[in-house]
């Protein structure tokens, strides 16, 4: 049976070598987010202390993004889950640590549209 793996990264600026190391852990395709949860929602946006004196606009806006980021993709039922942990805790570090983020797998009884590119685009 397929999976879906969803990861949540907690650190906005780990999600490309995530990326990177899932792809090479044989990640045919995945599809990313911006997300929150429920601490940024409560809390509210924090207030920024490294602005420079005249801040770009694109500094002040990265301040206002999403804190974290969803990661998924659906595998195969042969594919290696626990590489992908590996691979994805490799960058992150530990998700048991606080702050990391958070894996889960989910089994999917059907799926439409999935190839195995492992082995590159089908002719």
């Amino acid at each position: 049976m397929s999976q879906l793996i969803v990861l949540v990264i907690h650190d906005p600026a780990q999600v490309d070598d995530v990326i990177h190391a899932w792809v090479e852990a044989g990640v045919g395709g995945l599809t990313i987010f911006d997300s929150s949860g429920l601490t940024q929602r409560v809390q509210g946006p924090a207030i920024r202390d490294d602005l420079p004196l005249f801040p770009s606009l694109r500094s002040v806006m990265r301040g206002q993004e999403a804190a974290s980021r969803t990661v998924f993709s659906v595998v195969p039922d042969d594919f290696d889950v626990d590489r992908l942990v590996q691979s994805a805790e490799a960058v992150i570090g530990s998700l048991d640590d606080d702050h990391s983020g958070i894996l889960f797998v989910v089994p999917v009884s059907r799926v439409v549209g999935l190839q195995d590119r492992s082995n590159g685009p089908k002719p």
